[in-house]
């Protein structure tokens, strides 16, 4: 099998543009940017402001986008240009794109306009069928497509490569960087552009997860230390890797910043003490030994994050764990992106030889990935 290299990273968050600013973060450990107001009692992490003509020069194609793939489409410019790939035409067009991410955003002026009316509509059926009709255009239902990111990362930054784009929570961004990594280290492929990306600022996305009960409200705490109002805190951002094989790289004179070791998944059926034995059994999967770091995107749900803690205390009792809740707030699909963006940045600035980061989904999926310095062996 062959070694896999991240060579490009691109972050958006609360935290910050770029590596740099999430390293300044992840150092101070201070508590991240939340806006507790314009969606009161439920806080979110809003994304740092953009100048989003440095990676999307068009304004057509800023308009045409979602918030949501607008953050994608600019993290990936960002980790392109930090693999040294943005103006290598041919590069690019080699190079294949896996994309983590959920659907778009809802009309709120045509969902209110069909609330009021059904009200008093004669026939609410025959009513309510017209509209969908005549006020859902098409345009506006492919705007809902989640693989438009990919289309547009495309469009904008001419990735033409073949394109996957995983829908699934947390669990999509595993194994997006899963099958990406799985395929290079195979001789698949020489080079991906992976990641994923997630709007919180939206009334619809905080109504479905609040109607599960998985949010946290009414203010900020540390991931850990939510017991007295368990949940998570969504967060608007972006993560993508470029991924390649370690002799590509080193061909074309790309600097190696950590070497992705291994992705493991898993799904178990949630009951008392699967999470725990579902990461024991990933942890042995990646082959990790003793990280000097974990990197945990756990949400602050009750049960399974006191349990993912639990079992990270046992399985790296040396090693200082960080929730990515406390950084960048959880962005769902982009989690274990940013999880192994952030890993790699420690890696590659020496404060680190080997990273775990673990991802364990509110409902479903975990999640457990290896990262390490390029001169450690498999």
């Amino acid at each position: 099998m062959r070694p896999v290299v991240v060579t490009g990273l691109g972050l958006v968050s609360c935290a910050g543009e770029g590596v740099e600013a999430h390293v300044a973060a992840y150092r101070a450990g201070a508590a991240p940017r939340t806006d507790a107001e314009t969606f009161a009692p439920y806080p979110v992490h809003p994304v740092a402001p953009l100048t989003l003509d440095g990676q999307i020069p068009k304004k057509s194609d800023q308009r045409q986008m979602e918030p949501w793939q607008r953050l994608g489409v600019y993290a990936a410019g960002l980790a392109l240009d930090a693999a040294g790939a943005k103006a290598d035409a041919a590069l690019k067009a080699a190079m294949h794109l896996v994309v983590a991410a959920g659907g778009g955003e809802r009309d709120y002026a045509v969902d209110g306009q069909i609330l009021t009316g059904l009200r008093g509509a004669a026939d609410p059926g025959s009513y309510l069928n017209e509209r969908l009709q005549n006020d859902l255009r098409p345009t506006l239902f492919l705007a809902q497509l989640s693989n438009l990111l990919a289309g547009n990362i495309a469009i904008v930054h001419g990735v033409t490569g073949a394109s996957r784009t995983f829908m699934g929570e947390e669990s999509s961004g595993v194994d997006a960087l899963r099958i990406a990594q799985a395929r290079i280290a195979a001789g698949q492929l020489d080079i991906v552009l992976v990641g994923g990306s997630y709007n919180a600022e939206r009334a619809d996305v905080l109504l479905i997860h609040e109607m599960g009960g998985y949010l946290r409200k009414p203010d900020y705490r540390p991931v850990f230390d939510r017991g007295d109002a368990p949940g998570f805190i969504l967060a608007s951002g972006a993560a993508f890797l470029v991924l390649e094989a370690e002799e590509h790289a080193k061909n074309r004179g790309a600097r190696a910043l950590a070497r992705l070791d291994a992705v493991a998944s898993d799904r178990t059926k949630r009951r008392n003490g699967s999470v725990a034995e579902s990461l024991t059994q990933l942890w042995g999967k990646a082959g990790l030994l003793t990280p000097d770091a974990v990197i945990s995107a756990a949400t602050g749900c009750a049960g399974i994050t006191a349990e993912e803690h639990d079992a990270l205390t046992t399985l790296a009792p040396q090693a200082p764990v960080r929730a990515l809740g406390d950084l960048t707030g959880h962005t769902l699909e982009a989690a274990a992106p940013f999880g192994a963006a952030i890993a790699a940045a420690l890696v590659a600035e020496g404060e680190a030889g080997e990273v775990a980061v673990t991802a364990v989904g509110h409902r479903r999926g975990e999640g457990v990935l290896r990262l390490t310095t390029t001169g450690e062996g498999r």
